[in-house]
């Protein structure tokens, strides 16, 4: 009897020990807008006990721990949850836990329609960075020839400035560090394009617009270009380079304490020694030479602001002999004085939450043409166009964030001209002030949804007009490297200054910019298609006035806002980046576009002689480090653009525009090569970082043709074409005092 009361006791004791450590179930599922969660981690906080979400967000573990407890839920996309619990003997049935996205900068989905931005910023689509620049074969190191490889901008060669999805190169609109460039580029005569004037290693990135761009920016019908100015060096450097058409040196000295640095650069470029190896299609009577320098400072203060100073110089002369249009001449010549500097200045600065951006840029350029024409070896009295110009520039902007990828900004600038003019019967002086204020908020409402949308309001002293200009863009990411984009915008211009020549009721030129994107980002690779739609209004009607009769030297005077057109089109880019193919970077991209414009002299809608129906270029770097070498491709192909011949004259007392020839231009082709050799790669110890360049544009030797020059009376014509069909380049960069290697590799012209 008493050994069986022991075995029940011992049975109750048993009972009761394995009821208190008995394994109670948690089971339930992690939702996300009525979706399951994979890869969630659920815990009982201070114990090992939990499990990880299946495909369908379910889960279920077992513990031993009683009474009053946390269970949490995280994933690095969500924001963490915690329940509370009480543990009995029961288990526990959670039912669905709804988590909340984590909203972070990184992951949220940027607007992008329209824009290629490529900089240091964390939130870049990086898809044209300045060492893109430097090793495009056939860029020649320039910022705008490299984007002429990027869909949406066009090759027109005859003239500088940015051609965007038919836009002519003055609706595009170039900013340093918030600030206008109104001198981006050099002077040149009539059908030779002016060339940057900006070093490119003075950016360390760029955000380009091809359409739909910031509030923040005005005056530009078709696009613009942000380039950010680099900070401090990572040390001090010297530089040294030369070739058969030029010499350059410079410096960049970091202080001691690395907060601040200053630097110079100077150069000389003469073309001479190379007419006298290739045979140039320009007849230079004076050889493009130039002198240009240029400084810099830049100081980091205690509070961590940044102060930045730019400033660039730069003279250019040329001569240009060609056979005379007009009977009873043999040729026509044109002499080129130019003159022109640049001064930048901006300060960034955080004040607790909020972002100060102030910047100010003066310009001052002057352009000297001397037209003649020489007849049995006698030169006639020359005809000079004289034009000089002084621009300022200040900008101010306030930003302060909302949450992590949410913003507003604000500000006002001001852009003041003054320029003059004198070419024969015709002097003028033209003045304007533009006074801007503009705000823009970003809203990221998820990860998947953000917005951005803006305002901008200009008043011109000159047309006493004012005008209002909303801007709205939207971004929704489709699936996890798919997004999309849609934005629209009014922008608004003044019309140029060069066509009014006479009193006119003028207003501002008008362009509204609808933009689709679907755009596939991973690593390495990026896949975008957009699609566009432009409609132009107000667009400047001008009659041409021919001042001189001998050098056939027209001047377009503006009539009055009454012409119109539109562009439509769709691009494709695909870049891969050393991922399909071993060490080999490559983009292709391809612009169809549909343009017609009635504006300028233009007698009725034509489509534009800027404008291509078809662009294609393709891009394609290799490095070869046992070479020490790098070898660089790029082939652009354009359909033939048209080109007219117009004149005018009066009938009934007014301006008619007719068209007299017209045409179509054969297609351009170009296949460019480049390589570099670096042979102190991977030496130690060197002192010197020698990069050694070779470049041959147009390989192939096509010859291209920009457009036509027609006689007085329409009777006789000679084709606009390249200087010269093939240029070869060849020269040395050196650098002292730091290792360079990177930087060299990039600096292929």
């Amino acid at each position: 009897m008493k050994a069986q009361v022991y075995k029940i006791f011992f049975l109750i004791a048993f009972t009761a020990f394995m009821m208190g450590n008995a394994q109670i179930k948690f089971s339930g599922r992690v939702m996300f807008k009525n979706k399951g969660i994979s890869e969630v981690n659920v815990t009982l906080k201070d114990s090992y006990d939990g499990a990880t979400t299946d495909s369908q967000g379910n889960f279920s573990f077992e513990t031993s721990e009683k009474g009053n407890r946390i269970v949490t839920f995280t994933h690095q996309k969500y924001e963490e949850i915690q329940k509370s619990i009480t543990i009995e003997n029961q288990d526990i049935l959670l039912g669905n836990i709804d988590l909340k996205e984590q909203i972070s900068e990184i992951d949220a989905v940027v607007v992008s329609a329209g824009s290629i931005e490529a900089s240091d910023k964390k939130r870049a689509t990086a898809l044209l960075t300045p060492i893109d620049i430097y090793t495009t074969a056939g860029a020649d190191g320039q910022i705008s020839s490299a984007l002429t490889y990027l869909p949406g901008v066009q090759k027109v060669g005859g003239t500088e400035g940015l051609f965007i999805r038919g836009g002519t190169g003055t609706e595009s609109k170039i900013f340093m560090d918030g600030s206008l460039i109104n001198n981006y580029f050099s002077n040149s005569v009539p059908g030779i394009a002016g060339r940057d004037q900006f070093n490119t290693s003075l950016f360390k990135g760029n955000i380009f617009s091809s359409g739909g761009y910031s509030a923040l920016y005005g005056q530009a019908l078709s696009g613009a270009l942000m380039l950010e100015s680099v900070d401090l060096p990572d040390e001090t450097s010297y530089n040294f380079g030369i070739s058969p058409i030029f010499l350059s040196a410079g410096f960049q000295k970091l202080g001691d304490n690395k907060n601040y640095s200053y630097g110079a650069t100077a150069g000389y470029s003469l073309l001479s020694l190379m007419q006298k190896i290739f045979n140039f299609n320009t007849d230079f009577t004076e050889a493009p030479q130039g002198l240009n320098g240029d400084l810099n400072f830049r100081f980091k203060t205690k509070s961590g602001g940044i102060f930045k100073y730019y400033g660039m110089f730069n003279s250019n002369k040329m001569g240009v002999k060609s056979e005379s249009l007009e009977p009873g001449y043999d040729f026509s010549l044109v002499k080129l004085n130019g003159k022109n500097t640049f001064h930048n200045l901006s300060f960034k600065q955080k004040f607790g939450k909020y972002l100060l951006n102030v910047g100010g840029s003066y310009s001052y350029n002057r352009s000297d043409l001397h037209f003649s024409t020489e007849t049995n070896d006698l030169e006639s009295n020359q005809t000079q166009l004289l034009t000089d110009g002084n621009y300022l520039n200040f900008k101010a902007v306030i930003e302060r964030k909302i949450n992590r990828i949410s913003a507003v900004r604000g500000g006002i600038e001001l852009n003041n001209t003054d320029e003059n003019l004198n070419f024969e019967a015709v002097q003028k002086h033209y003045k304007d002030l533009i006074s801007s204020a503009f705000v823009e908020t970003d809203l990221g409402f998820s990860n998947a949804l953000s917005a951005k949308i803006g305002v901008r309001a200009e008043h011109s002293s000159f047309l006493d007009k004012n005008n209002i200009a909303p801007r709205f863009a939207i971004a929704y990411r489709l699936a996890k490297d798919w997004t999309t984009s849609l934005a629209y915008g009014l922008f608004y211009q003044n019309p140029e200054s060069k066509y009014i020549n006479s009193p006119a009721n003028l207003g501002f030129q008008k362009s509204q910019h609808y933009i689709f994107q679907v755009q596939r980002a991973s690593e390495g690779r990026t896949l975008r298609f957009e699609a566009f739609y432009k409609k132009y209004d107000r667009l400047i009607k001008t009659f041409n006035v021919t001042p001189d009769k001998e050098q056939n030297q027209q001047i377009q005077t503006a009539l009055n806002n009454e012409g119109y057109g539109y562009a439509k089109g769709v691009e494709f880019f695909w870049r891969d980046n050393k991922k399909t193919f071993k060490n080999i970077d490559y983009w292709i991209s391809y612009s169809y576009l549909n343009s017609k414009r009635d504006f300028l002299n233009y007698p009725v809608s034509l489509q534009p002689s800027f404008a291509a129906e078809h662009t294609l270029s393709a891009v394609a770097k290799r490095f070869i480090p046992e070479w020490k070498l790098g070898v660089n491709l790029s082939y652009t192909y354009a359909k033939g653009r048209p080109y007219y011949d117009i004149a005018s004259t009066f009938e009934n007392g007014n301006a008619i525009n007719y068209t007299r020839n017209e045409g179509r231009m054969k297609d351009y082709n170009a296949l460019n090569f480049s390589i570099n050799y670096l042979p102190n790669i991977g030496k130690k110890d060197a002192k010197a970082f020698p990069v050694f360049v070779l470049s041959i544009s147009n390989i192939l030797g096509s010859k291209n043709v920009y457009g036509y020059n027609f006689s007085a009376d329409g009777s006789r014509s000679s084709a606009i074409v390249p200087p010269v069909n093939t240029f070869v380049f060849i020269g040395a960069f050196i650098s002292f005092g730091v290792d360079k290697t990177d930087d060299a590799i990039n600096n292929n012209l």
